[in-house]
């Protein structure tokens, strides 16, 4: 009798310690492939807003993107407007936050 409420008690801790490990919600990451259609730049040049037409759905899409890698490349003119991009967004909020933005050739 012992060993059985042990084992059950063992069980117990193992099933509550499992669920408190359980995986957070994740945001809702989108990826596309798409032609960048217009960039704006802020005039602190910190951001910038790019609008990409979606290859396969053809949808616009806006995309708000803040790294500094990124916004290097605006600036130096190694992406521009008609590049196709392969981006991953966060659009929680509905405010596509890009977490990754590359040309489909590499850059």
């Amino acid at each position: 009798m012992r060993t059985f409420v042990s084992k059950l008690m063992l069980s117990l801790a193992v099933a509550v310690s499992a669920a408190s490990f359980s995986a957070p919600v994740a945001a809702d990451d989108v990826k596309m492939v798409g032609v960048i259609t217009k960039i704006k730049m802020a005039s602190d040049g910190k951001s910038a807003v790019a609008t990409l037409k979606d290859n396969k759905s053809g949808d616009s899409v806006t995309i708000n993107i803040n790294d500094d890698l990124t916004l290097d490349k605006f600036k130096d003119k190694r992406i521009v407007e008609g590049d196709e991009i392969r981006a991953k967004y966060d659009n929680a909020g509905g405010k596509n936050e890009s977490k990754s933005f590359k040309k489909t050739a590499g850059c």
